[in-house]
């Protein structure tokens, strides 16, 4: 077993600036005992190295009094923690761009970016591709490292700023692609040109051989370390972020930390996940951190979808200019510490698989639709799309699979559905999902696009039927804005909320007209399992816009179908998250946390919330029930399918184990 396979990291990084290469370690490693901390990610080499380096093409920062990376290491293990070295290769000092101008990126007009001294450098370079595994391999080598992290790995087309470059146009950019597609990379401009799925590729390729490559050159010197970068390929834990930005387009993901554990946690047998929660508010400010119960949530959220924790900020602890989030890490590490054998191997409960569409233009319906699924209570894993047909058994555990705009499938991605479907699974898709699929779309769902879409506002669908809509008792009518798309069903499908057509909506006088249209928003055709099509987008307009008439038409129609197979149901409000476990004892862990302290810009402190009735279907009745966080016994009471639990919430987190009688 490698020392990250238990998956109980409590990961601290120090995003090291140049100027911190002299600081006091023992300070560091005492501050770190508190968080009862057990992995030190912090600066290594790459772009500024934090040791003597031999090697002449890696810049070494000015500060540097004393071997800092070897100090770290011994000390960090002295403590019994892990150290995880950090590498940043997308970018070296200018000094090394005036020797070497060939290892850099270059735009179009053949500039490189240089951003305060630091130059953009390509990853087809010989800086990327070769001369980045001999500074591995020299850390590896002289230093007991028990991992490498790799920042900013890939292409880079912005700066720190937010400037947008582009592709890199350098010389080894052209020929590798000219190599691989026989085309000239200086044709290709940006999305919607012919050569843009190629580049795409082209990217994914490239990325996926140089990591190939160092898992190669590590494992076979040091199978012990651990590989961590923002890639699933050929590493062993995947990093993400849970971070904010003051220019990010609103509105605000409460549920960052969920999502990003969850979609790689889901996904992934073979890789952990490390949700990074960012203590900055934005990359310009880094010496400010957003609030403490955000800092809460997203280091909650972690360990209830099943990863460690990881929190992360710029320099030492000594010195940095905003301690208020500090007290309250501490706290959920110290928590996770103590309880830390009950986490990080949690066995799905889920009734419903999300599958992560792979296109960017489909992530608002996506959220929209994981939303919905969290405000309702309904348990659920997410899928990436690449991992539907390697996921086909856990697939086969749920009851609903949902697809949200996704564009198309492959072969294997379709019969895996297919079979599932065959099987009695119900597949429901939103979104306009499948228009550039017709296989597909006709196979699952029995549908046919036309091609066109509606671009005009003021249209609406019908959703007048009661007995699959009850949420939407006193509403009649729900808008439909500018994305339905003309969808024909098969003979014998049931065709339900009618469209209805864009009308003239002013001036007052003249806003009327509006008739159903022939067509329909939503069409079910049976295939063992039911096949759910929604040729419009709720995920979207509920992503985007909050009207709960849109998560109604689709909670309702998944709750009709799934009748009372629901595996948790309670009269929380929609401001709290559930997620329920099997351990490896065969117990029960069920996870609660409180977001009513978010008012949907703002987080607070939440309200405390007391009596909250959860009913667990199928479950047989517990030899005890208690609280984690107090470790009090609590009340249960046997349910017409299952038990029923009364908990309280007067924080942000609570865990409940359901110990099964022998």
């Amino acid at each position: 077993m490698n020392w990250w396979s238990t998956n109980k990291l409590r990961l601290i990084q120090n995003n090291l600036r140049e100027i911190d290469a002299d600081l006091d370690v023992d300070r560091l490693i005492s501050e770190l005992k508190q968080y009862e901390a057990n992995v030190l990610m912090m600066n290594a080499g790459g772009m500024f190295a934090f040791y003597p380096t031999e090697l002449d093409f890696q810049y070494v920062t000015p500060y540097l009094k004393k071997d800092l990376l070897g100090e770290a290491v011994a000390k960090a293990h002295e403590s019994g923690m892990k150290f995880i070295a950090r590498f940043d290769f997308s970018k070296a000092h200018e000094s090394l761009f005036e020797r070497s101008p060939e290892w850099f990126y270059r735009t179009r007009a053949g500039q490189e970016v240089n951003y305060d001294g630091i130059v953009h450098t390509c990853l087809n370079s010989e800086y990327q591709q070769q001369l980045s595994l001999r500074m591995i391999e020299e850390v590896i080598a002289k230093y007991p490292v028990d991992g490498i992290f790799f920042n900013m790995f890939g292409y880079q087309h912005w700066d720190y700023s937010g400037n947008h470059y582009g592709p890199c146009y350098c010389d080894n950019c052209k020929r590798r692609f000219a190599e691989m597609y026989g085309a000239d990379l200086t044709r290709y401009d940006g999305p919607g040109h012919e050569l843009h799925e190629a580049y795409r590729q082209f990217q994914e390729i490239t990325v996926r051989d140089i990591l190939r490559r160092i898992q190669e050159a590590v494992k076979t010197v040091r199978p012990d370390v651990a590989i961590c970068t923002y890639f699933p390929d050929y590493v062993d834990i995947v990093r993400k972020e849970s971070n904010t930005a003051l220019h990010r387009v609103l509105p605000t993901w409460l549920y960052s930390a969920s999502e990003n554990v969850a979609s790689v946690e889901n996904s992934w047998d073979d890789k952990l996940v490390s949700n990074c929660c960012i203590n900055a508010i934005d990359l310009t400010y880094r010496f400010t951190g957003v609030s403490k119960h955000e800092v809460e949530i997203r280091l909650y959220e972690n360990i209830a979808n099943g990863s460690g924790l990881d929190f992360c900020i710029i320099g030492a602890f000594d010195g940095y200019p905003d301690e208020a989030n500090f007290e309250a890490a501490k706290a959920v590490y110290q928590f996770h510490s103590r309880h830390e054998r009950f986490y990080g191997n949690l066995e799905s409960m889920a009734d419903v698989a999300l599958i992560k569409p792979k296109d960017a233009h489909a992530l608002k319906e996506y959220e929209g639709l994981f939303k919905m699924l969290k405000e309702s209570h309904i348990l659920f894993d997410v899928v990436v799309q690449d991992r539907l047909a390697g996921k086909l058994e856990a697939l086969r555990q749920v009851k609903a699979v949902m697809l949200p705009a996704v564009a198309r499938l492959e072969a294997g991605q379709r019969e895996a559905l297919v079979e599932l479907q065959r099987e009695g699974i119900h597949l429901i898709a939103t979104g306009g999902a499948l228009q550039q699929d017709a296989l597909s779309l006709d196979k699952l769902f029995g549908a046919a696009s036309d091609g066109r879409l509606n671009e005009k506002p003021a249209a609406y669908l019908n959703v007048s039927d009661k007995r699959l809509f009850p949420s939407l008792e006193k509403r009649s009518w729900i808008i439909a804005d500018q994305a339905f798309s003309y969808t024909t069903f098969e003979q014998g499908a049931d065709r339900h909320m009618p469209f209805i057509a864009p009308s003239s909506f002013g001036p007052p006088e003249r806003a009327y007209g509006h008739a159903e249209s022939g067509w329909f928003g939503l069409g079910i055709v049976k295939r063992g399992g039911r096949g759910v099509y929604y040729p419009w987008n709720p995920g979207a307009l509920y992503a985007r816009h909050g009207f709960e008439d849109h998560k109604y038409a689709v909670i309702d129609v998944l709750k009709h179908l799934l009748e009372e197979e629901l595996r948790l149901s309670t009269d929380a409000p929609a401001c709290t998250e559930w997620f329920l476990h099997r351990q490896p004892d065969g117990s029960l862990m069920l996870h609660a946390l409180n977001l009513s302290g978010f008012n949907g810009l703002t987080y607070s402190q939440p309200l405390p919330l007391s009596a909250i009735r959860v009913e667990l279907r199928g479950l047989n009745p517990p030899a005890r029930v208690y609280a984690l966080r107090t470790g009090q016994e609590l009340s249960w009471q046997p349910s017409e399918d299952g038990i029923a639990i009364t908990v309280a919430l007067p924080d942000v987190y609570e865990a409940v184990i359901i110990e099964q009688a022998t």
